[in-house]
């Protein structure tokens, strides 16, 4: 298992050792002396997965309080995955990251505590299996607002249509408003 640096510090695409042959495939997604080797060693208390169509757009959620690490991976098609450093204190703060995350490739992202996660479906169909590190709280829970022009997020849009919101995250906030991390 290896970890490669992305342009956060904090944030790191896991890529795990994958073992092929004639009748597929097997890797280990997770294992805790691993992370740990690897600098993660966070205690994970839930598991979520989620499937959408193309076109649709989660988040960009986070909580203020009980703040969630995430460790985030495709297991069925192809999204494009974007996380915004919301620590005030934090050369990067106000900064959008955005990877693509598919099946074929294998990678997990690790997002720790302080950023906003979102992403945006590319294939036919996606599911997206992640372990947080903190229990769901949704009086602390936030979202920001997918298409704040001071963010710029460059989400790839299919056929250039409006992506398909839930009616939270269609009425997240702008970053200037939005509830941060010191």
């Amino acid at each position: 298992m290896q970890k490669r640096e992305t342009q956060f510090p904090e944030v790191w695409l896991i890529e795990p050792v994958v073992f092929k042959d004639e009748r597929g495939f097997f890797f280990e997604s997770f294992q805790t002396r691993k992370y740990a080797a690897l600098g993660i060693d966070e205690i994970f208390v839930q598991d979520n997965f989620a499937g959408s169509r193309q076109g649709v757009l989660r988040g960009l959620h986070y909580q203020i309080k009980h703040a969630q690490g995430k460790l985030v991976q495709v297991t069925h098609g192809e999204v494009f995955d974007v996380v915004v450093d919301l620590r005030k204190s934090s050369p990067n703060f106000g900064r959008w990251l955005g990877v693509s995350l598919k099946d074929g490739n294998n990678s997990l992202l690790w997002i720790p505590p302080g950023f906003a996660h979102g992403y945006y479906v590319l294939s036919g169909w996606a599911e997206v299996f992640y372990k947080v590190t903190d229990f769901y709280a949704p009086e602390y829970e936030r979202t920001l607002l997918w298409n704040d022009p001071d963010l710029d997020i460059k989400w790839p849009i299919v056929k250039d249509s409006m992506p398909s919101l839930s009616d939270k995250d269609a009425q997240g906030k702008l970053l200037k408003d939005a509830d941060v991390f010191e």
